[in-house]
């Protein structure tokens, strides 16, 4: 299959948890809960299914010391790593790294005086931690504000700089950064520029990109522009949505740049009236079927003869339209299917695929360690 390596930024590797970040790690994905945070509950039960579609972090937010204690409970039980989002306080955040906070998403130039700020790095320090400088064009110093007369990539980048300056004299490079605005080329600029100039991971997102069809094509395209060129160490597409569609989505823009492939990819045409079955309904339902399946596999399914079995004979599991129905595995014709079966025989051949790769690795896996 033709692909591009798309050469990766060199980027310092800090940790957030378990999660590499940086460096040679893939990109991470991540998204943050909507919940109230002191609603324990409804915030844990979202961050469980954020992990079950595949989150490798997720942010939560830290607005009161209320709040911070309820992320202790929350942090004892989670399945990922937990970014704290704080602001202003210092005091929620020198708590939330007692409690256990994997990273501290806060802008030192934002808290306050040297002491303060010197105390969250301490923490910081003291308990093995990262902190997440965020820049956002919507709230940029005032002082910036005046100088550019708006929102500039320059503005946005001096703003990074500053916060980076105070981490940088208090001896702390265990950081990363993200410059987001909501203007897809303002975003892409801010973050060309300081790519350069730092060696810390970039945390890329285009934000309030919008819901979940307007925000996700946003998203794709400035994360896109930027991946492509081998800028990014972890993403978040920010949908107003349900969390979930944001890892989702960050998934595919990676698989779509062959950069990270976690679950199955579905090659499907848009559907003409040369099918000889329902493109659109069989997709959908494969799709709901198996969006809980993280392991990588390619199917396909095209609806005619004209395109149906080059593509199907390219994927692990492919379907051609025609009369009959022809099913494909690993490139060769494995079956013919009336449009009643196509799903089922189609859910049921990617779990026995993948049956056979984990019962492949176990193997391998064993014979690993017994050889060491």
């Amino acid at each position: 299959m033709f692909k591009i390596e798309i050469p990766r930024r060199k980027s310092r590797q800090i940790k957030v948890g378990s999660v590499l970040v940086g460096g040679d790690a893939p990109i991470s994905v991540q998204t943050m809960t909507n919940t109230e945070t002191c609603d324990v509950e409804a915030t844990l039960a979202q961050i469980e299914r954020a992990a079950r579609a595949g989150a490798d972090i997720v942010r939560v937010s830290i607005p009161t010391m209320e709040a911070a204690e309820a992320f202790g409970k929350i942090k004892r039980r989670s399945p990922v790593p937990l970014v704290t989002d704080i602001h202003f306080d210092y005091k929620i955040a020198l708590r939330v790294a007692e409690l256990g906070a994997d990273c501290l998403r806060i802008n030192p130039g934002n808290i306050g005086r040297e002491d303060r700020v010197r105390a969250v790095v301490q923490a910081a320090k003291d308990h093995g931690i990262p902190i997440r400088i965020g820049v956002n064009a919507g709230s940029l110093e005032k002082d910036l504000q005046q100088k550019y007369g708006e929102p500039t990539p320059q503005a946005m980048v001096e703003s990074a700089l500053r916060h980076i300056d105070i981490l940088d004299r208090l001896n702390f490079p265990d950081f990363k950064i993200s410059l987001k605005a909501s203007e897809i080329f303002m975003t892409v600029e801010a973050y060309k520029l300081l790519a350069g100039q730092i060696e810390q991971p970039l945390h890329l997102g285009i934000t309030e990109a919008g819901g979940l069809r307007a925000g996700s094509v946003k998203s794709a395209i400035g994360l896109g522009l930027l991946l492509s060129q081998g800028i990014g160490d972890t993403i978040r597409v920010s949908l107003a949505a349900d969390p979930v569609e944001e890892i989702k989505v960050g998934f595919d823009i990676l698989k779509s740049l062959h950069l990270r492939n976690k679950g199955i990819n579905i090659i499907a045409c848009p559907s003409c009236s040369r099918q000889e079955f329902d493109v659109i309904k069989t997709v959908n339902a494969l799709e709901q079927r198996l969006e809980g399946v993280l392991e990588h596999l390619d199917v396909a399914v095209i609806g005619c003869v004209v395109n149906g079995p080059g593509e199907a004979r390219e994927a692990d599991i492919g379907l051609a339209g025609g009369s009959p129905n022809l099913l494909y595995i690993e490139g060769k014709p494995s079956g013919k299917l009336s449009e009643a079966e196509i799903v089922d025989e189609i859910e049921r051949q990617v779990r026995l695929r993948i049956a056979a790769m984990k019962e492949e690795n176990t193997k391998q896996t064993t014979s690993d360690s017994v050889g060491n």
